[in-house]
């Protein structure tokens, strides 16, 4: 048997996000990190582990009466099940800045940081969210992400990323919204990745905004899903942190008129999303990279953390 794993594509994106090098505050690496990471009772994280889970099914099985209904109650239901999925592990969701009009077009863009920003972005912006394939059969998230209409998007090949972009742009001339997470990985939270530009073009082409929303978890670190990290084990972390918050702040929108190039486009949504001090290290070559699950080949789905978009 050849047991050789595969080299990863090269123009893959990476972070050099890791808990071992303290990037993100998972209390098992280092006794010093352990000593600082408060946890909650296991029985409280335990029973809060059952309860995002048995939402999460809830709304997996009520997902053929939700397929047919109208855009607009599919997407009010999307907004209150995500909503309930992300209280029910422990985590409070703030909303700051002016929600867009519902009927309005646009490419929604995000940091990076956690699983949990699929439920959080689709509970305050429902819309078809951009996953890579290989997220459909795991388990929590591949539901989850099938309920909210995610285009899933097969990676391993270039010559597939034009019919991605023409698939968002026939989502976005027809009225919709497209979340994507452009860093094309997760990242701690405290710093951050470069654009990948290749989705822009299709709000170039179809002249919608793009909505720039920026993600932040406090304690930091806690939900930061990167590295060697497995998706159990990402899970009974967020359940065992108390007090975690998330913020969704809702930023300007950015004009494709404005930015008739999906560079320049790029480059400004990552201005408007990353905060200054980030900048220093937005790009993936800022940082040596470390070995990163989403390079990894297992055998087990829920082993790869990210939702990866391409570039």
């Amino acid at each position: 048997m050849n047991d050789a794993v595969p080299v990863p594509s090269p123009w893959l994106p990476t972070a050099p996000c890791t808990p071992g090098r303290r990037c993100a505050a998972h209390p098992d690496p280092l006794p010093a990190t352990r000593a600082a990471f408060r946890t909650a009772p296991a029985a409280l994280a335990g029973a809060r582990l059952a309860a995002g889970l048995a939402t999460v099914l809830l709304g997996v099985l009520l997902l053929p009466v939700v397929g047919p209904l109208p855009a607009a109650a599919r997407y009010a239901l999307v907004r209150l099940w995500t909503r309930a999925v992300v209280r029910a592990f422990g985590v409070r969701l703030t909303v700051t800045g002016a929600l867009p009009d519902a009927g309005r077009s646009a490419l929604v863009v995000a940091n990076h940081v956690s699983w949990l920003d699929i439920p959080v972005v689709a509970a305050v912006l429902p819309g078809r969210m951009i996953a890579k394939r290989e997220v459909r059969g795991w388990p929590v998230l591949g539901p989850l992400a099938a309920l909210g209409g995610t285009l899933f998007i097969d990676r391993d090949g270039l010559r597939r990323l034009p019919g991605t972009v023409r698939e968002v742009a026939g989502v976005l001339a027809g009225g919709g919204r497209v979340t994507a997470f452009p860093e094309g990985s997760t990242w701690c939270g405290r710093d951050g990745g470069r654009f990948r530009p290749a989705l822009f073009q299709a709000a170039v082409d179809t002249g919608s905004d793009i909505q720039p929303v920026r993600i932040a978890y406090r304690p930091e670190g806690a939900a930061a899903y990167v590295g060697e990290d497995p998706l159990g084990a990402s899970l009974w972390r967020v359940a065992r942190t108390p007090g975690l918050t998330v913020e969704i702040r809702i930023l300007d929108p950015i004009s494709a008129i404005q930015y008739p190039d999906r560079r320049l486009l790029a480059s400004a949504a990552q201005r408007a999303v990353l905060p200054t001090s980030y900048r220093a290290v937005a790009s993936d070559s800022a940082k040596r990279p470390s070995a990163s699950v989403h390079q990894r080949v297992s055998s087990n789905p829920a082993s790869a953390s990210s939702v990866r978009t391409p570039s």
